[in-house]
């Protein structure tokens, strides 16, 4: 479990491909302790299992259940990915829950930049609008963000300077393509009401 505060980002330096799967090394500021391999890191909003690390490199696993639902099937050297520690229990949380299990990607349609933030527009398919509210929250790439606007086909969220600082999002371009995570707790809700 993850808040989607992000205060790390890493740098993709190698990419092994064995059939549909892939290993994946990230370099960071993160420091890992021997007793966190085998924990979960949310990597631009995927929930990945630590497998190895050296110093400052990090080394995942990707499956091809993964590389099929997430935008890692894109990934390239060079690329710059959100990192997130999960919880340690009584610890604060600032955005909200998340599972790091992508539900979907999404493109961007287009960015307005307003004074330092950004308005960014995402594409929606319609059978996931129901997971979707004005003023509800999203994750996109590993990061707790607030919907501030809600359309047919395509939603928006407003990012302020610090999390385009902090974060990957600040690399966005139109049509890109990001990992979607829905709020759990209306997943739940909205499961519960149909049955």
């Amino acid at each position: 479990m993850f808040n989607g505060i992000i205060k790390y980002r890493g740098k993709v330096i190698k990419i092994i491909k064995g059939g549909k799967n892939i290993t994946l090394f990230i370099k960071s500021n993160i420091f890992f302790k021997k007793n966190e391999i085998g924990s979960s890191i949310s990597c631009s909003g995927v929930c990945l299992t630590l497998d190895k690390f050296n110093k400052n490199v990090a080394q995942f696993y990707l499956s091809r259940e993964t590389l099929n639902r997430t935008n890692f099937k894109y990934i390239r050297i060079n690329d710059i990915v959100n990192l997130e520690k999960s919880l340690v229990y009584g610890q604060r949380i600032s955005g909200h829950f998340v599972q790091g299990h992508v539900d979907t990607t999404s493109t961007v349609k287009n960015i307005k930049k307003i004074g330092k933030s950004w308005e960014i527009y995402f594409t929606l398919l319609k059978k996931f609008s129901k997971f979707v509210v004005n003023k509800g929250s999203i994750t996109i790439n590993g990061v707790s963000l607030t919907i501030a606007k809600v359309k047919i086909n395509s939603f928006m969220i407003s990012v302020i300077p610090k999390t385009l600082k902090l974060t990957n999002l600040i690399k966005l371009k139109k049509n890109d393509i990001v990992n979607l995570e829905f709020d759990v707790l209306v997943k739940y809700i909205k499961n519960f009401v149909n049955k």
